[in-house]
């Protein structure tokens, strides 16, 4: 008796990875071997630079707020204890945007940041005393 091999699910099968590889160069498209192996390094980088890509656009707001807060007058981080001191709750991709397509509104948010830090710096802090067990 001859042996069943399943044909018909393992050229579905082989057909699926070329059709994902379609767009890869030379044998990496064509051949089953290669177009395997080329899917599976493609699956894991775009797996990783899904995560990559987060941290890059983080970055690139942290720049840009920096960039717009030292115009004000403002280094980056004291213009976040700023905002975190006036109870503004934007994060870093809106104050980005604002910082890059609204200019005014990001010096107004500036113009807040330092004014809590004033009133921040003239506050005395109170002084913690240490419990006598």
């Amino acid at each position: 008796m001859p042996r069943a091999t399943n044909a018909p699910a393992s050229r579905e099968r082989r057909k699926r990875v070329l059709d994902a590889a379609s767009g890869y160069r030379g044998r990496r498209s064509k051949l089953f071997r290669y177009a395997k192996d080329a899917r599976y390094k493609a699956m894991y980088w775009s797996y990783r630079d899904r995560k990559t890509k987060k941290r890059n656009f983080r970055m690139l707001w942290i720049a840009r707020v920096n960039a717009a807060a030292r115009q004000h007058g403002l280094t980056y981080s004291r213009f976040m204890e700023g905002l975190k001191a006036s109870g503004v709750e934007l994060d870093r991709k809106v104050l980005a945007d604002l910082a890059v397509t609204e200019e005014a509104t990001f010096a107004a948010i500036a113009a807040r940041a330092a004014d809590a830090l004033k009133t921040k710096a003239r506050t005395p802090k109170k002084k913690e005393t240490a419990a006598v067990a």
